[in-house]
């Protein structure tokens, strides 16, 4: 997969405190922006931040902290409205790459962008979402750097939907370059 660096966001709310990393990435050799990506979010809540340092210190925190998670997979610069059933079947119900809890696969959103005063000049994209947590276990937390091995699954499943998304016969538009 190939990063789309300019999409790297890391924030915090300095108000609830919140944690958040969002980052999109592609297959290799798309253009800018990617017709095809997914974008990733992970979350760190406040109340998880607070279990875990309950756990730090020694303590028992009532539930084990975690980390929130969404995988949207999205294709954009359509020149039509996309035929979702296709796309459907490559994408699964749902990920079972983290942990016991699998992220959930929401509703398909498809955008329509009138970029002329008509519908012959419109762009679409179609997204579909995956939500879910990644429960922070013990082993976890006595070893962050395991977290990345937690994770792994993760990319090899999100580049596999990407290919296989890849390999769909979407009918794009000229592009970004588009004559007004």
């Amino acid at each position: 997969m190939q990063r789309q660096a300019v999409e790297e966001r890391f924030q915090v709310d300095v108000f609830l405190g919140d944690v958040s990393f969002e980052t999109s990435y592609s297959l290799p050799g798309e253009e800018r922006p990617a017709r095809i990506r997914v974008d990733t979010s992970l979350d760190w809540p406040t109340w998880s931040q607070t279990a875990y340092r309950s756990w730090a210190i020694g303590e028992e925190p009532d539930e084990l902290p975690e980390v929130l998670v969404e995988i949207a997979f999205r294709v954009q610069g359509l020149d039509r409205l996309p035929v979702v059933a296709s796309l459907l079947d490559v994408l699964p119900d749902h990920l079972d790459v983290l942990g016991d809890e699998p992220l959930m696969r929401g509703p398909v959103t498809i955008e329509q962008l009138l970029i002329g005063n008509t519908t012959d000049d419109a762009e679409c994209a179609i997204e579909v979402a995956y939500e879910g947590s990644c429960q922070l276990d013990e082993a976890i937390l006595e070893n962050p750097t395991s977290l990345d091995d937690a994770l792994a699954p993760l990319g090899r499943a999100v580049a596999s939907v990407l290919v296989r998304m890849g390999d769909l016969p979407f009918s794009f538009g000229p592009g970004p370059s588009r004559p007004d």
